[in-house]
This record gives structure tokens, C-alpha cells and sequence, in this order.
């Protein structure tokens, strides 16, 4: 598995600290022009409201382990994102996960007797401070406008985030993850590359489903889901192409966030 996070933080957050109208009151945020936490991340969470779109461009898969959650591609290997470049702009078309967009925002909560959430940034960003230009954080103590839109877009994620768990557990309740293996057979004839470390849904085991769980599935929304996964992990063998193509030479492993 690729390292954890600094501190235990998730991935691309290097700290965390909650927004403060009294800590904050003058600072602004600030249109950086890049995303270089991006640029080298291979695997990126994904809500399930983003498979439909996110399926045309990027294999789905599930991490490893009891607690699996769903990952896009970027790259077959770590430190691999074919989609963007050095500053992590976008060079191709592609889809941008909410979980990038959300940066350098969450939600947390901060004291854990307490289910409130509040809304947190990393500092490191460079996004938020003291800056002569840029859009006020606070208008006379108030979150501005900028701020309601970004804890709206954060309110929606962590909505999207218990639909993801509900489909999560249906795939677990079912028994329908295997652990996933992709082979990539080069035109030369030399030994494939085969890839593995992720887990997938077990088409057979869809097709041998009981017809009362087949019918749940489809009534609440799980099946289409499964669906596009399944449909997405053909362009695993387009990633690898495209690896080639930038000279990142792959290795048989892929490796996911932990």
C-alpha cells in the first residue's frame, strides 16, 4: 500500500485547521493556477454519483483491505497521473473528481463527542491568508459568499459520501468483490505486465444473484453503478498505453492509497 498521509491526515492534506471568523477575519482566498498536490496522484476517492461520469475516462476500482472505498485511475503506478501535467492542469480530457475540487477544504469534526461539523482548510495550500488581492473569507464577521459556496459543495460531498457507503455495503453484504487483476499483454509478445493490490465486482457472481436481491439492486440504484464499473475497467489497457506514451515506464504492481 502507498504510504499513509502525513500525521494521518487524508490524502493530498498536509494540516488542518478549522476556518475562524475571529482568526481569519482579513484574510482571502486566492486563485493559485495549479494543483501540483494533484499531479501525482494515481488514485483518487470517488463518490458513486460521480461513476456515471467519471466511467468514460478512468478505470473504477476498490481498494484493498475490509474497509474498501472507490478509487479513479489516474495511472497505473504511484506517482503516476497521466491526465495532468508538472502543475497538475489537466492535458487531456478527463474527469476531475470532487474529492480534488474540494482542496484544500473538508469537513471534520472537531471534537469527537460531538457529530458538528465545522469547516476546515489546509494551510499549507497557500489558497487562504493575509493577501492584498484576492476574495474576503469574512464580510463584517460573516462567511462570504465565497465561503457558502465551498461549505455547500462540502456539505454535498459528505452527503454523496454516505451514498457511497450504502453502495459500499451492498457490494460487501452481497459478496460480490473479488480482489481485482489486470494483464496487459504487449504487441511485442514479451511477458505481460499483470496488475493487481485493488479489488473489483465478480460479473459472475452479479449474474448469480437471487432475483428478489437483483431486483433491490436495481430499484435502489445499485446495479447501474455496478454497471459502470464493470464497463470502466476496460480502459485499464488505455491507461497503460497512455503510460507509455509519456514515458513513464509502468511496473506490474498497482499500488492504492491506504
Amino acid at each position: 500500500m502507498a504510504s499513509a498521509p502525513a500525521q494521518g491526515l487524508p490524502l493530498f492534506y498536509k494540516d488542518l485547521q478549522p476556518l475562524s471568523s475571529l482568526d481569519h477575519a482579513d484574510w482571502k482566498a486566492r486563485n493559485i493556477g495549479s494543483a501540483s498536490f494533484f499531479a501525482q496522484a494515481h488514485a483518487v476517492p470517488l463518490t458513486v454519483e460521480e461513476f456515471i461520469s467519471a466511467q468514460r475516462f478512468h478505470p473504477i476500482v476498490f481498494s484493498a483491505g475490509d474497509n474498501p472505498v472507490p478509487l479513479a485511475l489516474m495511472g497505473l503506478n504511484e506517482g503516476v497521473n497521466v491526465f495532468v501535467d508538472e502543475n497538475g492542469q489537466p492535458n487531456r480530457e478527463m474527469y476531475i473528481p470532487a474529492y480534488v475540487r474540494r482542496y484544500p477544504f473538508l469537513l471534520a469534526r472537531l471534537r469527537p463527542d460531538s457529530d458538528e461539523l465545522s469547516l476546515c482548510f489546509d494551510p499549507s495550500s497557500g489558497v487562504l491568508g493575509a493577501f492584498d488581492e484576492g476574495d474576503p473569507i469574512f464580510v463584517d464577521g460573516q462567511p462570504s459568499d465565497v465561503i457558502k459556496g465551498t461549505l455547500e459543495f462540502c456539505e454535498k460531498f459528505e452527503q454523496a459520501g454516505a451514498q457511497s457507503g450504502f453502495f459500499m455495503n451492498e457490494l460487501i453484504n452481497n459478496k460480490l468483490l473479488i480482489d481485482g487483476e489486470a494483464t496487459i499483454q504487449l504487441p511485442d509478445g514479451s511477458a505481460p505486465f499483470v496488475y493487481r493490490g485493488f479489488q473489483i465486482v465478480s460479473e459472475e457472481r452479479v449474474l448469480e444473484l437471487r432475483g428478489d436481491v437483483v431486483r433491490k439492486l436495481v430499484q435502489t440504484g445499485v446495479m447501474p453503478l455496478i454497471y459502470a464499473h464493470l464497463f470502466s475497467l476496460q480502459l485499464m489497457q488505455v491507461l497503460f498505453g497512455l503510460q507509455q506514451e509519456q514515458g513513464k515506464v509502468p511496473q506490474p504492481e498497482l499500488v492504492l492509497p491506504s
